[in-house]
């Protein structure tokens, strides 16, 4: 039975052993499987947020793609039409040019002079001065400068220079013709310049706005997308800091929990102690009862057992060693609450003549049956209760590790998204601050280009017509200094360069 007993439990310890890795594995398996179920769930949250994120922006993406397909068309339809105004008007001002060179050019040649020579002899009916002299042509050519000066809108140093030139007598008109010739290069040069900065500054404007535009959406974006992280860092840190009250609460009744599970077990160990010695006690008694009313009931006590030492030494003649004094209740051994030592009570009167009550002593030993029933009941509840406890206890126990390991869990992940969220809170911080402070300097560069650019788109046509004029007073003073005399020539003639 022994070698049996210990095959049995090398068998059931193997087999324990066996059960505690298996579950050791699964339990292990099912954390794994219960973290990668939250880590899939929160990427399947996160994966629906960015996809609706992703929505809304191509909603607005698409928004901005027909407004700005629509200025686009506008801008096309616009600068289609202002540039053919443009092109009519570089045209009919070349064709003028050609007209006015090619008409100076007929009657300035030499034979046209002499023809006019010949027809109209008198010199003040004639359209051509056929004898003058230089003092007249200078003076002419003044009118001519002064009139150039005074309708031209800033000062030319050039103009004063031909003045002072044509003032002086010493020199030639080549001289003065070379330099209108310069003033004329330099007009057209500048009308050149003018056009290529209205230009720049139309593109300038377009690409400044257009910039401006799209950093104010993203001031707009980072400024949402910084109210969002706020909220969503306060909500986390409400919701760590409610896991972490629940944890303490969590741990304070656990602990609360195994107190009071200690103290029912030292209530039940008492319990079970106390009711088994009175059932011990009862049955001595029963026992004694017995021995003198029902002498065939009676079970005598267990002979004393010698040990191996002490049977030697009975058996070589010497004696057996004392029985102890029995101790207790009554002397009986059981030892389960200290008794209490009263007085005595007063000595009682003498019996009378003694009779034998077998009759009496049935119904008390009825009686010890049912107190030794009751108290067995109370045990055998007792034992119930305990184990139900036990076992609630267990399972309280077990749920509440359970319950502190997700809460530990979700502590822990709601720490990583609150870091998560505040590094993304920083980084949208910063593209505010850094989208505020290039919208800042482009604000700054728009109101450069207004105060650079504002002056000529504003005087744009009123410089040109005016640098028109002067270069048509410039070559009306050259044609004089040539030999021509406007005197007959229609002097107020619509002219095609009011369409600039």
């Amino acid at each position: 039975m022994s070698a049996d007993l210990a095959e049995e439990s090398s068998t059931e310890s193997a087999s324990i052993k066996s059960f505690n890795g298996l579950m050791a594995a699964k339990t292990k398996e099912v954390d794994a499987n219960t973290a990668a179920i939250e880590a899939k769930t929160v990427r399947v949250g996160e994966t629906a947020v960015n996809i609706q994120n992703m929505k809304n922006e191509l909603s607005d993406a698409q928004r901005a793609l027909v407004e700005d397909t629509k200025f686009l068309a506008d801008l096309q339809k616009n600068c289609a039409t202002k540039q053919s105004e443009w092109d009519l008007i570089v045209k009919t001002r070349a064709e003028e040019l050609v007209a006015l060179s090619d008409t100076i050019r007929l009657l300035n040649d030499d034979d046209a002079l002499e023809l006019f020579k010949k027809v109209l002899p008198s010199a003040s009916a004639s359209l051509v001065q056929v004898e003058v002299t230089s003092a007249s042509m200078r003076v002419r050519a003044l009118d001519v400068i002064h009139a150039a000066q005074q309708s031209s809108k800033q000062a030319r140093q050039q103009l004063n220079f031909i003045a002072l030139a044509l003032h002086g007598k010493k020199v030639g008109f080549q001289k003065v013709l070379a330099m209108i010739d310069d003033m004329i290069s330099i007009l057209k040069k500048e009308q050149v310049d003018d056009n290529n900065k209205k230009e720049f500054c139309d593109i300038q404007f377009d690409s400044l706005d257009d910039k401006k535009k799209a950093l104010e959406r993203d001031i707009s974006d980072s400024g949402s997308a910084i109210a969002d992280a706020k909220e969503a860092i306060e909500t986390l840190s409400s919701d760590i800091q409610a896991l972490s009250s629940g944890i303490k609460a969590l741990d304070q009744a656990v602990a609360q929990a195994g107190q009071q599970r200690q103290q029912e077990n030292a209530d039940f160990t008492e319990l079970i102690a106390q009711d088994t010695a009175a059932v011990e006690l009862i049955g001595l008694a029963k026992n004694r009862l017995n021995k003198f009313y029902s002498p065939r009931l009676y079970v005598a006590p267990p002979k004393r057992e010698l040990s191996a030492e002490d049977r030697i030494a009975v058996s070589i003649g010497g004696t057996a060693p004392p029985t102890p004094a029995p101790g207790g209740i009554a002397g009986t051994d059981i030892t389960v609450f200290a008794q209490t030592v009263t007085a005595p009570p007063a000595a009682p009167d003498a019996p009378g003549a003694y009779k034998k009550k077998g009759e009496g002593s049935t119904g008390v030993i009825a009686m010890m049956d049912l107190l030794i029933a009751d108290l067995d009941k109370e045990m055998t509840v007792g034992k119930q209760e305990e184990k139900d406890a036990q076992a609630d206890y267990e399972q309280m126990l077990g749920d509440s590790s359970a319950k502190r390991a997700e809460d530990m869990k979700s502590l822990s992940d709601k720490g990583a998204a609150k870091a998560d969220t505040e590094a993304a809170l920083q980084g949208h911080e910063d593209d505010h601050e850094s989208a505020s402070k290039e919208h800042l300097a482009t604000l700054q560069v728009i109101q450069a280009t207004h105060a650079e650019c504002d002056f000529l788109l504003q005087y744009f046509s009123m410089r040109q017509e005016a640098r028109t004029g002067e270069i048509d007073s410039l070559v009306k003073a050259k044609a004089v200094l040539s030999g021509a005399d406007f005197s007959l020539l229609q002097t107020h003639a619509r002219s095609l360069r009011g369409l600039a």
